[in-house]
């Protein structure tokens, strides 16, 4: 009997146990419930917030795209525009040249006519003329032999450097020597540039013009020896100062003596050894101030200048290429 009444109370305490254990099942269900469905709310907000961004941002770059093609289409506009003008002006001025060259030649082909009609009409007749011997006439006769005396001293200012410059001359016609030093020729010369170099030097001394080869790059290399014979006769007492009155004219001169005489850039430049420039008086001043110093300006005139200055000509060494009409006309239009 007490063994019941301790089992009917043990099923008591029990049943009471399971009883506390339901409802904290309960209510630990419910709350998950509930924060089950706060999370769900929370994550749906949070998608609609970010969906409204993204709208947000997309329309932003819709309206930055547009700018930019807008942009795009005026710079366009602006870039076929440029063009066109470019076009015109080029095409109008050359245009312009060849019609002043056209009414020159024109002009030039009337004088020479009009001068042959006016000496065909000419009457020519022997009128005698009776001579008197005169105390002048024999300081007239000297004139002539001074000035024979003068041409002969002028053509023999390299006389004394004659085996010099003719070995120079000699290897220049061997094949080129691509490694050579600075300031030496890299090319090799043919027969014809041999022959202008030789006029130069023994028949005009050092002080003429001589005609152009046709072409620039042949003028600089023709240049490019006589610089380099000069080098081994003067050292470094002398300067090349060349005259050419476009930019575009003294970049071809530039990279022409770089390739045919192995220089840099810093060979250039008014402490180096060749300058550049585009005004004769620039020039006269550079080559005053040289012999000044006790130094020998060599100066290289292009074949594009149609005149040469008249203080040049007092300088001991001075080479002018003459252009011809093509090499003139071409050049004209280049401007």
């Amino acid at each position: 009997m007490k063994d019941k009444i301790q089992k009917g109370k043990n099923l008591g305490v029990d049943e009471s146990i399971l009883n506390e254990k339901d409802k904290h099942s309960k209510v630990s269900s419910s709350e998950k419930k509930v924060t089950t469905k706060l999370n769900n709310k929370v994550i749906k907000d949070s998608n609609n917030h970010f969906d409204d961004f993204s709208e947000l941002l997309f329309e932003e770059l819709k309206t930055k795209k547009s700018l930019l093609d807008k942009e795009i289409e005026k710079l366009n506009k602006k870039k076929s525009t440029i063009e066109k003008e470019i076009s015109s002006s080029f095409n109008g001025q050359s245009e312009s040249i060849a019609i002043k060259v056209k009414g020159f030649q024109d002009y030039l082909q009337g004088a020479l006519q009009d001068l042959v009609q006016s000496v065909e009409q000419l009457e020519l007749v022997n009128q005698p003329l009776i001579v008197k011997p005169s105390p002048l006439d024999k300081e007239k006769d000297d004139l002539p032999a001074q000035s024979q005396t003068e041409i002969q001293a002028i053509s023999e200012t390299f006389k004394p450097d004659e085996d010099i410059i003719r070995e120079c001359l000699k290897e220049f016609q061997d094949q080129p020597d691509f490694y050579a030093a600075a300031w030496k020729l890299r090319r090799s010369l043919n027969n014809n540039e041999i022959n202008l170099l030789e006029d130069w030097f023994f028949n005009l001394g050092g002080r003429g013009a001589l005609p152009s080869t046709g072409t620039r790059s042949k003028n600089i290399l023709i240049s490019s020896a006589l610089i380099s014979i000069l080098g081994e006769l003067f050292g470094d007492q002398f300067q090349t100062l060349i005259l050419a009155a476009q930019p575009e004219r003294l970049g071809e001169w530039r990279r022409g003596l770089q390739d045919c005489l192995g220089l840099t850039r810093e060979d250039f430049g008014p402490a180096s050894g060749i300058v550049l420039f585009e005004r004769p008086e620039a020039l006269i001043e550079r080559a005053d101030r040289l012999e000044d110093n006790g130094e020998v300006p060599l100066i290289l005139i292009d074949a594009a200048e149609r005149s040469v200055e008249v203080p040049i000509l007092q300088f001991p060494l001075w080479l002018a290429f003459a252009g011809t009409e093509k090499e003139l006309f071409e050049d004209s239009e280049l401007i």
